[in-house]
């Protein structure tokens, strides 16, 4: 199936991605992380995103986010990266584009993924060996999620509270899920939905989103149906 238009639906999460320019780097040094948070939570704030994960990678952003109105995500992107382009421009005296087109996005089925899709943000860094451990990489919300060090631009989502009664709980939990490896199929499909911007989920829930975006997100069926009951039985396992 091919790449889809963008869906922009208000109260459904968003893996939201962007690649720097030929795959060069977006961020040179600390300050560039922090400005980029910074104006990150401005931006949620003012357009009524709320952020659930996230990681900032030398040449990639990676975002887990729920838009609360219309267009949340796309006006907080776009005023985002104006910001920091400027940013990074006036700074190393440099002009022109920074990133590699527009970000991409999928809507994620939160029963299903949400949680899966938070594992796969956050175990960048290592998978990348941009750390030895998940804990050292100070540019993702994994420390805020295991209870290390709050952060203000994330907003729980209620997936992740339902993990345990308190903080202490939620991290115990939260670290708990770290004990299993990805399938490779898993992250194949995940990677695979964002650079098509197909939907995360099982086939209600792309019924779901049939319905209420009155746009098909499914394919026409040729032939034999693809077996994909069981990745979404393993990402459901990661929870």
């Amino acid at each position: 199936m091919p790449r889809l238009p963008r869906l922009n639906l208000i109260n459904i999460p968003q893996h939201i991605v962007q690649v720097g320019h030929n795959n060069l780097p977006c961020f040179f040094d600390e300050e560039d992380y922090q400005y980029y948070l910074i104006s990150l939570r401005n931006a949620a704030d003012q357009y009524s995103v709320d952020v659930h994960a996230y990681v900032l990678l030398p040449n990639m952003i990676q975002i887990i986010a729920t838009p609360r109105i219309p267009d949340g995500i796309s006006s907080m992107m776009q005023s985002l990266g104006r910001r920091y382009v400027q940013f990074v421009n006036h700074r190393y005296k440099r002009s022109g584009t920074l990133w590699r087109g527009r970000y991409k996005s999928s809507l994620i089925d939160s029963d299903a993924y949400l949680l899966t899709c938070y594992r796969y943000v956050e175990l960048r860094p290592l998978y990348l060996g941009l750390a030895d451990s998940l804990g050292n990489y100070q540019w993702s919300s994994f420390n805020h999620h295991v209870n290390v060090k709050h952060d203000y631009l994330i907003k729980d989502h209620h997936l992740y509270t339902a993990l345990g009664e308190n903080s202490v709980e939620r991290a115990q939990a939260y670290r708990k899920l770290f004990r299993y490896s990805f399938d490779r199929r898993l992250l194949d499909y995940i990677a695979e939905t964002i650079k098509l911007g197909h939907v995360l989920g099982g086939d209600a829930f792309k019924e779901k989103i049939e319905q209420i975006a009155n746009q098909r997100v499914r394919p026409l069926r040729r032939g034999r149906p693809r077996k994909t009951k069981k990745i979404e039985e393993e990402a459901v396992e990661t929870k």
